[in-house]
């Protein structure tokens, strides 16, 4: 069965870092609802949660994607663009040892998993406030020997690529066009964000469905017109640190 890396909601997680949004009061315990919710999604579209232990020096632990990389030949463990969330890496890195041989990337080089999107052969990484030329540099290096063609593409008025832009299958997208270079996502067809909903644009495929946020009706109506089945689920306080459902797992195929 294939397994889903998450990890534990901080005590701490009104302390995360943002970029774009202003700090609200986040109900811990509320998000550690969600959290656990979420986790059952995954359990219910058959994959096998492993939640990791986090301490009080990792307030964003939750967002696990931004620390690891999952393909089906290597992992690669980030060196995040925050400097806070570098202590996160080690206990990532241990676990998905267990699945993967393990790379990481090194200085200068940074980059979030949150920039990262995965669709068949093709890996987008966007160039954001968090992920540098270094980072894609040394990416487009670890993945060549197997096949993958690395692509940078401009992110602007958001804080990660999967803030813009995620998959909906192999040949299908759902994006918010105003922050990302379409022209560098050739090729796709796409599902648009609803106008009322800029923020709309992160969906976690899974194998047989897609995990997608409460908080946007109106763009779930348009992936569901598309003919793809859906799991809904409320991250409404995990939102408020910047957070989203591709954020809080790293999926690792049999």
């Amino acid at each position: 069965m294939p397994i889903a890396l998450t990890r534990e909601v901080s005590s701490r997680l009104a302390a995360c870092e943002l970029t774009y949004l202003a700090r609200l009061s986040i109900d811990v315990e509320r998000a550690r609802e969600q959290h656990s919710a979420y986790e059952q999604a995954l359990r219910d579209a058959g994959y096998v949660v492993e939640r990791l232990p986090a301490t009080d020096d990792m307030p964003d632990s939750v967002f696990i994607e931004d620390i690891a990389l999952a393909f089906d030949e290597l992992a690669v463990v980030t060196r995040p663009g925050a400097e806070s969330r570098r202590v996160e890496v080690p206990v990532v890195a241990d676990a998905l040892a267990r699945y993967r041989p393990v790379r990481a990337i090194e200085a200068p080089g940074t980059i979030d998993g949150g920039d990262v999107l995965v669709v068949g052969g093709r890996v987008f990484v966007g160039r954001s406030t968090r992920t540098n030329a270094a980072a894609i540099g040394q990416l487009r290096q670890m993945l060549a020997p197997f096949g993958y063609i690395v692509c940078d593409v401009a992110v602007r008025g958001c804080l990660h690529l999967k803030s813009a832009v995620t998959a909906l299958s192999g040949d299908l997208l759902l994006a918010n066009r105003e922050w990302v270079d379409i022209a560098a996502l050739a090729g796709f067809a796409f599902v648009d964000v609803d106008p009322a909903e800029p923020m709309g644009a992160n969906a976690l495929r899974l194998h047989d469905r897609i995990v997608y946020q409460a908080a946007f009706p109106r763009t779930a109506d348009r992936i569901a017109k598309a003919g793809l089945p859906m799991a809904i689920v409320d991250t409404s306080e995990l939102a408020k640190a910047e957070g989203a459902v591709t954020c809080c797992s790293v999926i690792v195929s049999n």
